[in-house]
């Protein structure tokens, strides 16, 4: 197996796109950062994808072996930071901390129950049910969005923009990925054990993925750490330009 495969160039592709916005935006960093190590864990769950739902090459044939692969944890922490911040990039908005006295209001009483909820929906689907693995994680993953917004509905739009917009950033990335390497979703992804519909060449449910991951890890930084998102008025943004 070459060094060199087509897991991971894509993966590192979209390394390369994190690491420029995170040069880009020096106020994001920390969100980025946060996020994309929490995220980075996801790349534990493999083994339960392969070759459930794919086989992909990897490095030192690791995928083939043991279920496991550098290549997820480097795509894991990609997708997070970058899915974190897409609202901070396309709106004008600042964090501020939520007060004590805020964190009891009766929305916030299930605001554990709100951040395990894809977890609490993933485990009993991957157990008791025959479903693909890819579609219990984004039904987990869709899941844990809506609960999110039940919680924190301040949050909303930033939950619904997150996901939209992470699924075009990744669906254009994957159309681009498909033309240098076509016929990698044909030999890689199991496509019988799935729907097998492919949009411009790119399997639905990678595309379900993308919208679910942007919902469920845009707002995750805000809901953990108790932020709220404040829009930046355009006279006070250039209030903040003269005095630095």
């Amino acid at each position: 197996m070459s060094i060199v495969n087509p897991w991971l160039v894509g993966s590192l592709g979209l390394l390369v796109l994190w690491l420029l916005i995170f040069f880009l935006k020096p106020k994001a960093r920390k969100e980025m950062l946060w996020v994309s190590v929490f995220t980075m864990l996801l790349g534990l769950t493999e083994p339960l994808f392969v070759p459930q739902y794919w086989n992909p090459p990897s490095l030192f044939d690791l995928a083939q072996n043991t279920g496991f692969d550098l290549e997820s944890f480097i795509f894991s922490f990609a997708i997070g930071g970058i899915s974190a911040i897409l609202y901070e990039l396309l709106v004008k908005v600042k964090h501020e901390k939520i007060r004590r006295h805020e964190k009891h209001k009766k929305m916030h009483r299930y605001h554990l129950l709100a951040l395990f909820s894809p977890l609490l929906v993933f485990l009993p689907l991957q157990l008791f049910t025959s479903l693909n693995p890819i579609y219990s994680a984004s039904i987990a993953m869709f899941a844990g969005g809506i609960a999110a917004i039940l919680c924190r509905p301040d949050l909303s739009r930033k939950i619904v923009v997150g996901g939209f917009s992470f699924l075009s950033l990744y669906f254009v990335f994957f159309i681009v990925f498909g033309l240098a390497y076509p016929r990698f979703v044909q030999d890689v992804w199991n496509l019988t054990a799935i729907s097998g519909i492919l949009i411009w060449g790119v399997p639905l449910e990678e595309l379900l993925f993308a919208f679910t991951v942007g919902m469920l890890w845009s707002s995750i930084y805000e809901h953990t750490r108790w932020y709220r998102l404040v829009k930046i008025k355009t006279g006070q943004k250039n209030k903040n330009l003269k005095k630095t």
